[in-house]
């Protein structure tokens, strides 16, 4: 099992899509439009396939076994592991822990962390995280007795870094921040945030999983302590992710289960812990998935992320010129620098509404919170309608959302 040639190829959106076999479907009687990529990509026929293969000739559990099976298997799952670690350009692919997903991986963190604050630390979060990266970190202010604090937004859905920098103390231990925003699309200055953060002492925790169908996130440069994210926002299968952490903290964390797997000795009296990353995979994992995260990563590599970004860019641009021609239409999120997701409501009209008329012509919006709560109560809203464009969608695509929107005012009007 060699790595793959991954050489950018030639952007064909008409190619990429033969690739995707759900995007051949019908919904409703029309033919699917799917716009609801920040909640789950698609899949490829390459990472559909890999996990057929997997479960077809080699399944088996790892790292146990002297059997061929077992052997095959191992080797699959380390070989997707260094991919990886390649693809984040992360120093030791020990510092890689498999999780089930962003929200294990933030858990395993937070958990962590119970054993080293105390009452009067305090922890940032920003104003846009997901609620996965809120609630963990409540969690564990109300066991250790630090204080939450949070980093501001403006109307663009912008980070006041201004803000920031005054909340930044001796007392701050960790700072969260997503990415990307899932429910604006916003790229937060994480470098800055990072840099920020370790001038005054404080661990950083970056949440990767709106941004890593979009950025090639380089690791060792942004300099994060933490990073997670999850393989189903990139193509690859749902149950599968991974937490990296610089191994000076993953060797400082204590496990955050206990069973088979992620121990070195055991005994009745005292157990002992195996070195990283088995210290924090506990039980069997998701072999499959890892593999496959695996073939997910080579086929969007094959692509090229500057290419997808491109692409990308051109359609969030062409989509929002197209959506801000229909009377009554607000967009929120408006930062110069995102990624393509584009929430917006109706005047007078609930997002749910729309986003139901929308579904009956065949096309897959999100509506509601998007597990943002806080940002609508910014805003003052209920939700909004999420679009969120990936590299296999189309203008033609884009008009017909544009078409159903304007179907769904009319009606609702």
């Amino acid at each position: 099992m060699s790595e793959p040639n991954t050489m950018p190829m030639i952007f064909d959106v008409e190619k990429i899509r033969e690739d995707f076999p759900i995007l051949k479907r019908e919904v409703n009687g029309k033919p699917l439009v799917y716009l609801d990529n920040a909640a789950t990509s698609q899949k490829p026929q390459a990472v559909i396939d890999c996990i057929v293969d997997y479960y077809s000739n080699y399944n088996a559990n790892i790292h146990r076994g002297v059997h061929t099976l077992s052997q095959e298997a191992t080797d699959a799952y380390e070989l997707a592991r260094r991919k990886i670690q390649n693809h984040f350009n992360i120093k030791f692919a020990e510092e890689i822990i498999f999780t089930s997903g962003t929200t294990h991986g933030i858990n395993i963190v937070s958990n962590g962390f119970a054993s080293i604050l105390k009452a009067g630390d305090e922890v940032l979060v920003s104003a846009m995280e997901h609620h996965s990266n809120i609630v963990p970190w409540q969690m564990l202010c109300k066991k250790t007795g630090a204080t939450l604090k949070v980093i501001p937004m403006n109307e663009d859905g912008v980070l006041i870094l201004s803000e920031y920098e005054k909340l930044l103390s001796t007392r701050t231990k960790l700072v969260f921040v997503n990415h990307v925003s899932n429910a604006l699309g916003t790229i937060n200055p994480i470098q800055q945030i990072i840099e920020k953060a370790h001038t005054a002492g404080a661990a950083v925790l970056i949440d990767g999983a709106q941004a890593c169908s979009h950025i090639k996130a380089d690791l060792q440069e942004l300099d994060a302590d933490f990073y997670v994210t999850s393989a189903h926002k990139m193509c690859g299968p749902t149950g599968i992710g991974i937490l990296y952490g610089k191994k000076s903290w993953l060797e400082q964390l204590p496990p955050y289960q206990g069973g088979g797997e992620m121990i070195k000795e055991v005994t009745f009296e005292k157990t002992t812990y195996a070195d990283l990353p088995h210290k924090f995979e506990a039980g069997t994992p998701n072999v499959a998935g890892g593999i496959s995260f695996g073939a997910a990563i080579d086929y969007l590599n094959e692509i090229g992320f500057d290419a997808i970004k491109a692409y990308e860019d051109e359609l969030l641009a062409y989509a929002t010129e197209k959506l801000l021609e229909i009377d009554g239409l607000k967009i929120y999120g408006t930062a110069k620098d995102k990624t393509s997701v584009i929430s917006f409501n109706l005047d007078g009209i609930h997002p749910y509404d729309v986003g139901t008329i929308v579904d009956k012509l065949g096309i897959a919006v999100r509506t509601g919170h998007h597990c943002a709560q806080p940002i609508m109560d910014f805003y003052n809203i209920p939700g909004t309608v999420r679009a969120s464009f990936s590299f296999y969608n189309t203008k033609e695509e884009v008009d017909r959302l544009v078409s159903a929107v304007s179907k769904a005012q009319m009606m609702l009007s």
